[in-house]
Parts: C-alpha cells; sequence; structure tokens
C-alpha cells in the first residue's frame, strides 16, 4: 500500500465510508498516516469509591455492594448496581445490556471504568467498562488513541484501519541524514509514525512525537528560507513618492493614529518608497488597528499609480474589508476603483472584475484566495497584503506574489508571538509590533468559573441580548466523539435554544460546514439576525462585530492561552463593555492557575510569553494548543525548543547545500517538494 493510493484501496472501505473520510480531509493512505490522535486515552492506576472525581473518566476499584438490580423503562432494559466504601457510594447503570444481572455478582470486587457524573445528587457513571483486577493490570499506563470523528465514524474502526494500513504499506525511505538524527536524537521515520498512533506508553510517545514535530518545522522553515533566498536583493520595481492622499486620510480619521500606528506607518512608507522591495510582517494585537495601516499602504500604491491586493481568510471579512475600503474612499472622494473577488461571486461578476483588474481600471482589490486563480491577471500589482497571515500556507502567500513582477508583501497577524519565535517562523520577512491598543478601547472582564457557573452565565447571556447585544459560545469539538468528555457545538446550540427565551436565535457554525451556509451564518450574526451563535474556533478569523460583547469558552483548557486570547478579540470592539467567561471542564488547579492569567492580563504578547514559559515537553494530551500556522502536530508554544532546533538544522543543511542538490539531500529534496505541493491546494488549515 502506497501513500498517494486512494483510501479505496483499503479493505473494509466503500463508498458511503469513504465519503465520511473525505468529510475530515482524508482522501489518501498518506492523508490517514498524517491524521493523528487529538487525544490519548490512559488507563491509570484505579481509585477507591470516595477517591472517584466528577467529571473525570476514572478506573474505580469496588467491591458491589447489595444485589444487581434491573429494570425496563419502555424500550430500554437498565442494569444498575452500587459501589461503597466507608466514606462514599458510585451508582453504576448500564443500558440494553441485560446479560450484565448474571455476569456480576453481588460482593464481588471488580474495576469499573468512565466518567464520574453527578445525578440527582448522587455520583454515578454510566456504561462503563468492567475488568478483572488481572485483565486491568495487563492494560495499566496503556495508551489508546483517540481520533477527531464525524457522525457515522467509531474510534473503533479509526484505530483498525490505521492498524491495517501501519501493517501494509510500504516503508517510507529515511529522508533525513543519519548525522541531524544522532545529533538532534530523533527516531527514525517510520518508527516515530506508528509509535505516534500506538504508543506503548508516555515515554514512547514523547520520542515518536518529536521526531514528526521535527519534521513539520524542517519542512516549513526550508520552505520559508528558500523562499527568501530566491527573494533576496530584490530592487523595489515600483517607483513611488509619499503622496498627500495618505497625509489626508490620517488627519481626517475620527481618532489619531496610536505612537505604535505611526511608527509602522513609517517603517512601511520608507520601505515602500524605498530602493529594495518590502517584505514586511505587521503583528499587532486583536483591536491595535492593523486595517487602516493596511488601507493606507493600498492607498499609497493607488496614488502612484499601481495595482495593491489584501487577501483575507473568509469571504465575511472580505465583504467586510472591502465595503470599509470604500466608505473611506467616498469620504476622502479619492477616485480610485475597488473591487471584491470571492469563491461565491456569480460567474459574470468574475468575469467582469477580472477585466476591470486586468486593465488596471480597478487599482484596489480585496478578496479570499479567489484572488489567485489562475484566470486572475494583474495589470501592475505592485503591493500583496495578506492578513491573519497564520491562515495561508507559505505556497499562498508567494502564489499571490508571483501575480505580479515582484510586488511590495505586507503580512499582517493578529496573532501574538514572542519575538524569538517570530524571527525563526517568519524567515523571510522584517517584523513591525503594534504593541499599543486605541484608548477608545474599553479592557474586556474576565473570569475562570466551573461547570456550576453555567445556569449564571445563562442568566447574564439572556440578558446582554435583551439589551440588544449578542453572544459567542466556543466548543472544542464540532459534534460528540468516542472517548473524549469536551462539550460540541451540535449538542451544545440545543442545549441552549432550551435553556433561552424562543425569542433568541441561536445558531452553530464550524468547518466542517460548506463555504456558502458559513458565509451565510456568518452575515446572519453580523446582520444581528442571529443574537447567540455557537462555534468551534473557526470564528477567530472570521468576521468583524463591534455589537457582539460576551465570549464564552467552554473547556477553556483544552486550548492554548495564545488561542484564547486569539478567541476572546472577537468581542471588545465596539462602545460597550465586553467579557469573557472561560469555563474550565475539570478541577485541576493548576489548569485553573493557567487561566488565570488571561484574567489577570488582555495584554496578547504577554500572554503569549506566559504561554511559552508555562508549557512543558510532557504537556502532550488534549486537542492541540495553539492551531497555529499550517503544521498537523506541532505546536510553536509546546514545542517551543524543538523548533529552534529545527531551525537550526535547516541552516545547517542549507548552509551546505543552497537548493539541496547534493546527493545525500535527495530525498529530503522531494519531501520538501511535496509538502510545498500540498501547502500551495491547500489553502488554510
Amino acid at each position: 500500500m502506497r501513500e498517494q493510493d486512494s483510501i479505496r484501496s483499503i479493505k473494509g472501505i466503500g463508498e458511503k465510508t469513504e465519503k465520511l473520510f473525505t468529510k475530515l480531509g482524508i482522501v489518501t493512505v498518506g492523508d490517514f498516516l498524517r491524521y493523528y490522535p487529538r487525544d490519548y486515552d490512559e488507563y491509570k492506576e484505579p481509585v477507591s469509591v470516595s477517591e472517584a472525581e466528577e467529571g473525570k473518566k476514572t478506573a474505580v476499584l469496588g467491591r458491589i455492594a447489595g444485589r444487581v438490580g434491573m429494570s425496563n423503562t419502555g424500550k430500554r432494559t437498565v442494569v444498575t448496581v452500587s459501589l461503597r466504601d466507608e466514606r462514599s457510594s458510585l451508582q453504576l447503570t448500564w443500558y440494553n445490556m441485560p446479560f450484565l444481572r448474571n455476569t456480576l455478582r453481588s460482593g464481588g470486587l471488580y474495576i469499573f471504568r468512565g466518567i464520574v457524573v453527578k445525578k440527582g445528587g448522587r455520583l454515578t457513571m454510566e456504561q462503563p467498562e468492567i475488568f478483572g483486577r488481572e485483565d486491568y493490570e495487563a492494560m495499566l499506563h496503556t495508551l489508546y488513541p483517540v481520533y477527531s470523528l464525524t457522525k457515522g465514524l467509531t474510534n473503533k474502526l479509526m484505530v483498525k484501519t490505521m492498524h491495517q494500513i501501519l501493517d501494509s504499506r510500504e516503508i517510507t525511505a529515511e529522508y533525513l541524514p543519519e548525522e541531524y538524527r544522532n545529533h538532534y536524537q530523533l527516531a527514525e521515520y517510520n518508527y516515530a509514525l506508528s509509535h505516534t498512533h500506538f504508543p506503548k506508553d508516555k515515554k514512547d510517545l514523547v520520542i515518536g512525537r518529536k521526531r514528526l514535530v521535527f519534521d513539520e518545522f524542517l519542512f516549513f522553515i526550508l520552505s520559508v528560507r528558500m523562499m527568501k533566498e530566491k527573494n533576496m536583493d530584490s530592487r523595489n520595481a515600483f517607483a513611488m513618492k509619499p503622496v498627500w492622499e495618505t497625509e489626508n486620510v490620517i488627519e481626517n480619521l475620527p481618532y489619531p493614529l496610536t505612537n505604535a500606528q505611526k511608527r509602522v506607518w513609517n517603517e512601511i512608507e520608507t520601505n515602500m518608497t524605498g530602493h529594495t522591495r518590502m517584505s514586511r510582517l505587521v503583528q499587532g494585537d486583536v483591536g491595535s488597528g492593523k486595517t487602516i495601516i493596511a488601507f493606507l499602504s493600498m492607498i499609497l500604491t493607488a496614488a502612484n499609480g499601481y495595482q495593491a491586493a489584501l487577501m483575507v481568510p473568509t469571504e465575511v471579512l472580505a465583504r467586510q474589508h472591502y465595503e470599509e475600503l470604500c466608505k473611506l474612499l467616498e469620504k476622502q472622494g479619492m477616485p480610485f476603483e475597488a473591487v471584491l473577488l470571492t469563491g461565491s461571486n456569480t460567474a459574470r461578476e468574475k468575469r467582469e472584475r477580472y477585466e476591470k483588474i486586468v486593465s488596471g481600471t480597478a487599482r484596489l482589490v480585496v478578496g479570499t484566495h479567489a484572488l489567485i486563480q489562475e484566470k486572475v491577471i494583474y495589470e501592475n500589482l505592485a503591493l500583496v497584503i495578506t492578513d491573519e497571515q497564520h491562515r495561508f500556507g507559505v505556497g499562498q502567500r508567494e502564489n499571490l506574489s508571483k501575480k505580479g513582477t515582484k510586488p511590495h508583501v505586507l503580512v499582517m497577524s493578529a496573532t501574538p508571538i514572542p519575538r524569538t519565535l517570530a524571527i525563526i517562523l517568519y524567515g523571510d520577512l522584517d517584523i513591525s509590533v503594534m504593541d499599543e491598543l486605541p484608548a477608545k478601547r474599553l479592557p474586556i472582564k474576565n473570569c475562570v468559573v466551573d461547570t456550576s457557573y453555567r445556569p449564571k452565565a445563562y442568566s447574564f447571556i439572556q440578558k446582554q441580548v435583551q439589551e440588544g447585544r449578542q453572544v459567542y459560545v466556543i466548543c472544542p469539538m464540532v459534534e460528540e466523539s468516542e472517548g473524549l468528555e469536551a462539550e460540541n457545538v451540535l449538542d451544545y446550540s440545543q442545549k441552549l435554544k432550551e435553556a433561552l427565551p424562543g425569542n433568541i436565535q441561536v445558531a452553530y457554525l464550524h468547518g466542517r460546514m460548506k463555504a456558502a451556509e458559513k458565509n451565510r451564518i456568518m452575515e446572519q450574526f453580523a446582520a444581528n439576525e442571529i443574537q447567540v451563535l455557537v462555534s468551534t474556533t473557526v470564528i477567530e478569523v472570521g468576521v468583524n462585530v463591534p455589537n457582539a460583547t460576551v465570549m464564552m469558552v467552554e473547556n477553556a483548557e483544552r486550548f492554548g492561552l495564545a488561542q484564547l486570547h486569539q478567541l476572546r478579540g472577537r468581542v471588545g470592539r465596539g462602545e460597550h463593555q465586553s467579557y469573557c467567561i472561560f469555563v474550565q471542564g475539570g478541577q485541576d488547579a493548576e489548569t485553573k492557575e493557567r487561566l488565570e492569567i488571561l484574567v489577570k492580563s488582555n495584554d496578547g504578547f504577554y500572554i503569549a510569553g506566559e504561554d511559552l514559559r508555562l508549557r512543558g515537553p510532557g504537556d502532550l494530551f488534549g486537542i492541540r494548543q495553539s492551531g497555529l500556522l499550517e503544521f498537523r502536530l506541532a505546536d510553536i508554544f509546546q514545542d517551543a525548543e524543538i523548533l529552534k532546533e529545527a531551525s537550526e538544522a535547516a541552516g545547517s543543511i542549507l548552509a551546505l547545500d543552497r537548493d539541496l542538490s547534493l546527493p545525500q539531500n535527495a530525498r529530503l529534496r522531494d519531501c520538501l517538494q511535496s509538502y510545498t505541493k500540498n501547502r500551495i491546494e491547500t489553502p488554510g488549515l
């Protein structure tokens, strides 16, 4: 079995199952192999009944007290038993498993494993696994992979299929020179792959995962540095001068620019009117005012007779930027025409806009990755801006740059990455930092609470909506998933519909929805036709809704601090006081302390630094933390040390072999080409 083979070549996968896997982005055998577990179910030491903690998957050792009960409720058979010790009791319940009445015996000593929940004032465990002491001993400390699923797929099927592929596929030839594997203590690739999916224990997982994370960072850094090599010493092909139009815009804004905005604008203007081509990253916290700087750059370009293009990750955001730009041009009486280019434009609209772009009639172009389609030809593209850079791969950025004769490149990011890491990740760009928020912004009020706070939170949400405001609720998962105890968007939106009055419109949003449906929901939310939006992190860069004042994040412990800060940036954009409620799923004191950092500070760069400081190499469990850039497994905060090692290795490799033409780097070059091709063909994440 080869990595490029269709998943239909895997025994047991037919047309119906293939469609389900396609929903997860799994089309080939290689896709399957790189679909890593999102969590691991660890078989830990069993505890006594009184030590069982609410909300956690726990193995409880105990004797059955009293008789084994069985009753029928409608179509269901319910078997119940009680475990007791001197301090506590735990009720166990199984549905439609009547045979257990004869299997379990009163007074018998067993280990029961499941999630402990409180129902009717007492601790219960539903559908627990049952083990004898010896059977459980054999499972102790093993790790069982848990994958993200979609309705119709089970974790059992994922595990079985993964085993089948790993057992029958062609072994991948090692592509990393041995000297680097030895120096950085990296496992062989095939070992790393199989032991990341099926580790024997935590130590084994750390070894396997380190190699795969190293590879992800190495390919990314190599592609960035080789692109920089191509672009180095690039002369400014577009003669530009400072123009009065930008000065007018700054003077007539309804607010003064911050000192940080003035400094960054000066750096950009100096670059664009200088002798060499600009390649600059503007890193600014949420709400620091990057958009107006982007518009000033576009106006400078247009006033000098050239074209500028702004690419953003979602259609709704593209439309919002386009409308804001048009209002600014109209207010300033500027004659420059702007066009909007997205995937949902009709064929006629696209044709008309392509003509305006190729003729130069449209000097300013705003859009999604539709801007890099083959049919889009620019007359004299001098400036390329990508907003929310971490949603675009190096490939997309390079593709847009190729649309012009080496245009200036401006990259905008609201993701606060510590400078040491930003220099590695954005090695082809100069870095400007906007570390100041406009004075008129009200600080967001934050709190960290446990699940018992939910009724109060729902009451607060209702009050805010009645005052005309809107609300985001974030869940870590799209739908219920086997083996994962976390809130999901589909069930939670139903729960909120039942908890809130009927006149409050609740809707959900997630990344697996079709683009047209996502756009419709986001537009309805922007228009206040939807008051409460339950979503995954897909809204992180989705839409600007100044009327949204509440952000409630369920299972906040499953996200990194930097990502939580990004999410909270969706509120606090208007004149009203905004609030962020971080709901912690478990009772872990260390997690609460980590989340409290968000309460203490609204400064994204401070939070990113703390996130980096607090992570350890053993922090491998749970949902991927930052979700930044284009990594499947790697996390720039958790894996910061590996990132530095990969950067060092990339520098060493390229110093000896700039274009990877030496025989010992042939496999590495082929893998890098495949990596770059995949990133170009797959916009975003």
